[in-house]
């Protein structure tokens, strides 16, 4: 086997571009953070902080990466770009086209857990995109974990997703990107691990023996491929990719095509940057391979090419996979709009979803009948719910509608819908449990062994069959089960699962929650507010016992009466209510029901809050 991709190309020796890819949590950015470090990206007495890449407020909170994010460093001569991926099958679109600036990834695995559902995705990604890999078994401190198996399953995964012969012949690195150290043979990672001492040196010496430099075309005209997108202030849009032909300058004309179809437009580049640390560098000129910051070009999208304007030659744009859910993004309607935040108007609303459609190349967004209302795609629930989270975060308030899977017809003319290998490793005691709960949810078991205390399970399932499922399955297992899901394929319709059963209990009228009237209701089901928290008609409050739903008034005070009760000094107790996340309110509401979002609330109510209109209408 070839160590290097097949085709003999003239290539540079000075520039190594790569790409860090793995499973959620598996720690590509406590990686990054180790050879940005090493790589002397900060000062010897500098403090910093954990997961430095993950610059994102929502990042930081939820502990994954969302966006796709570059940086350099220099081992001796060598300049390394390296780029940070998302690890969860949701932010696939961030993937699959930074992918394109890199020759070679270095693909992460949890010495413990092995090969999860979005390492087969993300190794799938970069097979297709004809990378060299490097293997990195990460956190081999932990206990009872057993990396000695891990490149072997590696292996066999790659073969099982078409790898080529060139590919296969990757080599291994052990060792604690949190520790600092990585050595090429599992002895001598876990002799470091005694010692307390190492270095990530075994895996810089890789990165440039293995991994090919960028292909040089230096008299080709240029070819600069757009795989991300940046704003400043000072200079509007600014456009970050890789050269993969000829040279760029600062201050020079160039024109932008959109595919090989599109219609050029002249501009000028203002600024031309590059990276250096976790910072930007100014620069003159760049060549092939190097990857880019180029501003001045207000009119640049992701996927675009920034070409020669005598010789315009396009490259063909980044494939990138459909969506899969899609709900509805409205105007708020609620009574007590504009109490929170600034209600979006429909123009407004609509500028939104245009600015986040040009860098967020995974969603879509269309009109509906309705003026004010309008329906977004992405590729699951996690997708779409962090862009709701960054407009709530800007200080708007939003309503949005329940998920929906969106099917398709075959050639055939019959029904099919997104499939997901949905992975689950649940204690035995607990694993009946979880096997009743997929199976009802229309799902056939694929994978069930044993792995020490725990069951092993793998299963296909529709992607209807997820919603809600990760908190029926925390509550049925106590939290103890772990569940990784994957987009497969599209398939056969599976039939109906059931939905929410239980009905909702619904708020009469407007007020604030009175402490008696929440006391004297809550053994008919589960409130989702709190005393003096405002209402209004049609909210839905809480959960009923039954499966129907019951309207209430929770703003009725206790009768007062010169008569002494034999229970007048009896004490109030309120059962603390279940206050929802946001993914969790997109993924309880039935078809008749929104989320109201606000900078400081997320409430559900009814789509028609009055009772008489949820007669007239909820028949239809």
């Amino acid at each position: 086997m070839s160590a290097q991709p097949p085709t003999q190309i003239e290539r540079r020796q000075d520039v190594r571009n790569i790409a860090i890819i793995a499973h959620v949590d598996h720690g590509k950015t406590t990686l990054v953070d180790a050879l940005l470090k090493q790589g002397g990206a900060f000062h010897a007495k500098q403090v910093v902080e954990d997961c430095a890449m993950d610059s994102n407020d929502q990042e930081r909170e939820r502990g994954i990466t969302i966006l796709a994010k570059n940086c350099a460093v220099q081992f001796g001569d060598i300049r390394v770009n390296i780029v940070d991926t998302p690890g969860h099958a949701d932010f696939g679109g961030e993937v699959e086209r930074v992918l394109r600036m890199a020759d070679g990834a270095l693909v992460l695995v949890d010495a413990f857990e092995g090969c999860l559902p979005q390492t087969r995705f993300v190794l799938r990604k970069a097979i297709q995109t004809g990378l060299k890999l490097i293997l990195v078994v990460n956190k081999i401190d932990k206990p009872n974990c057993e990396p000695e198996v891990i490149a072997d399953k590696i292996f066999d995964l790659m073969v099982e997703l078409g790898a080529e012969d060139w590919q296969l012949d990757f080599p291994v690195v052990f060792g604690s990107g949190r520790m600092g150290y990585m050595e090429t043979t599992l002895e001598a990672g876990r002799a470091r691990l005694t010692s307390g001492d190492g270095t990530l040196k075994p895996l810089f010496d890789l990165i440039v023996s293995d991994i090919p430099g960028p292909p040089i075309k230096p008299n080709a005209p240029l070819q600069l491929q757009v795989a991300n997108l940046d704003h400043n202030d000072f200079v509007g849009r600014m456009g970050i990719g890789r050269i993969f032909a000829g040279s760029i300058k600062a201050g020079q004309s160039v024109c932008v095509v959109s595919g090989p179809d599109g219609v050029p437009h002249k501009g000028r580049v203002l600024q031309l940057q590059r990276f250096s640390g976790m910072g930007r560098q100014e620069i003159t000129e760049a060549k092939a391979g190097d990857i880019v910051i180029v501003t001045g070009l207000e009119q640049v999208t992701i996927s675009d090419t920034i070409c020669d304007p005598e010789n315009p030659q396009p490259l063909a744009p980044i494939p990138i996979d459909e969506p899969t859910i899609k709900m509805t993004f409205g105007v708020n309607t609620s009574p007590i709009t504009g109490t929170e935040g600034k209600p979006l108007q429909s123009r407004d609303l609509k500028n939104r979803l245009i600015r986040e459609a040009q860098k967020n190349v995974a969603m879509r967004w269309a009109e509906t009948d309705a003026p004010d209302v309008f329906e977004v795609s992405g590729r699951g629930v996690l997708h779409l719910s962090v862009l709701i989270e960054a407009i709530r975060r800007e200080g708007s308030e939003i309503q949005v509608g329940p998920p929906r899977v969106i099917f398709k017809t075959d050639e055939h003319g019959n029904r099919i819908e997104p499939i997901e290998l949905a992975v689950v490793d649940v204690p035995e005691v607990h694993a009946s449990k979880v096997m009743n709960l997929m199976l009802t949810r229309r799902a056939e078991v694929l994978v069930m062994e044993a792995k020490g205390a725990y069951q092993h399970l793998e299963f296909s399932i529709p992607s209807r069959g997820l919603l809600g499922l990760r908190n029926a399955m925390l509550s049925a297992t106590q939290g103890e089960a772990i569940l990784n899901t994957m987009f497969l394929e599209y398939g056969p319709y599976r039939g109906e699962i059931e939905k929410r059963v239980n009905g909702a209990i619904i708020a009469q009228g407007p007020g604030e929650v009175v402490a008696f009237a929440l006391f004297m209701l809550q053994d008919r089901g589960k409130f989702f507010v709190n005393v003096n928290e405002p209402l209004y008609e049609g909210q839905v409050v809480g959960e009923n016992a039954k499966d129907s739903d019951m309207v209430v008034n929770l703003t009725k005070g206790k009768k007062l009466t010169n008569i002494r009760s034999s229970g007048a000094d009896e004490a109030i107790r309120i059962v603390p209510p279940h206050k929802h996340s946001l993914e969790e309110a997109l993924e309880y509401i039935k078809a008749d029901e929104l989320v109201e979002v606000t900078p400081k609330s997320i409430r559900l109510r009814k789509l028609w809050l009055t009772e008489n209109d949820r007669k007239r209408y909820g028949k239809g």
